[in-house]
Formats: structure tokens, C-alpha cells, sequence
């Protein structure tokens, strides 16, 4: 179920409840393959570990490969918006906020996916 989330850890705890963890996987290596950023997701990555691994890829993308960073949020269909909102500090929080935004809406495409499909 959508609803409003306090952090990465939360949505992804419901993530599992609703027993989609492996379709959101699957998404996120689709987009991150899209947007032509590698990254190495095993199916068997627990959820603090894919909160960590989607945070370290973003600060890099933001610091080392900033056109990759905006081409990820352009295939993953994050708003500008919601990326303007974000309170200017420094990277390291920059990007975990970057990373919980692509998170919902990642999982806001599977949850629709799954509702929705025949």
C-alpha cells in the first residue's frame, strides 16, 4: 500500500510485508541499467544493505558523475520538484535524500504493477 514513509528502511519493511522486495529489485536494476549506471544488486541483498548500496551509488553519481545522477532521476522519473525541495547541505545528505525520493517512486511503479496487472 502507498502511503507517506518517514525513511528508506520503513518503505522497504513494507516493501517485504506486501512480498514485492524481489519485483523492486528488479526495477531498480531495470531503470539503473536504463540510465546506463552500473550497479551490482544481488536478488539476495537484505534491506539496510540496498538502503547503503543506493545511497553510496547516488553520492557518487553526484560528486564523480553528475550528468549520469540527472539522467538516473530523468529514467527512474523523479521530479524536479521533489529534488528542489530538498534542503541544501552536503552530499553525503543530499544523497540520502535522492536516494529515499527514487526508492517511493520505484516502488510506487511496482506497487501499481502489481495492483493494477491482469
Amino acid at each position: 500500500m502507498l502511503s507517506n514513509y518517514n525513511n528508506s528502511l520503513e518503505l522497504l519493511e513494507t516493501v517485504q510485508k506486501e512480498q514485492l522486495y524481489n519485483e523492486l529489485l528488479i526495477q531498480l536494476r531495470k531503470d539503473f541499467e536504463l540510465a546506463n549506471v552500473p550497479i551490482k544488486l544481488s536478488m539476495d541483498v537484505n534491506p539496510s544493505e540496498l538502503k547503503s548500496l543506493l545511497h553510496e551509488k547516488i553520492y557518487f553519481l553526484i560528486v564523480e558523475r553528475f550528468h549520469d545522477y540527472l539522467n538516473l532521476l530523468y529514467v527512474v522519473d523523479i521530479s524536479e520538484q521533489q529534488v528542489k525541495k530538498i534542503v541544501p547541505s552536503d552530499a553525503v545528505d543530499i544523497s540520502a535524500e535522492v536516494s529515499f525520493l527514487l526508492l517511493k517512486r520505484e516502488w510506487q511503479k511496482v506497487w501499481y504493477r502489481s495492483k493494477y496487472s491482469t
